[in-house]
């Protein structure tokens, strides 16, 4: 039987666009139907794909000194 690979190499650019095609595709069947978009599962799993993807994320902070965000 076949085994799921767990190690995969992307790079920030390969996430990115990733990202990017995630949102795009959110976004196209959200405004395809905004009174099918409640049945829509498909809009779901892609917002929660979307989470998961961001809290991979590794975000730099500063040891030393104020953190400044924006």
């Amino acid at each position: 039987m076949p085994k799921y690979n767990k190690t995969f190499e992307l790079s920030v650019e390969d996430l990115d666009l990733i990202e990017d095609a995630l949102r795009a595709s959110k976004n196209a069947a959200i405004n395809d139907d905004l009174a099918e978009m409640a049945a829509n599962d498909n809009v779901r799993q892609i917002h929660d794909l979307l989470g998961r993807l961001h809290n991979q994320k590794t975000f730099y902070r500063p040891a030393k000194g104020p953190y400044v965000g924006g």
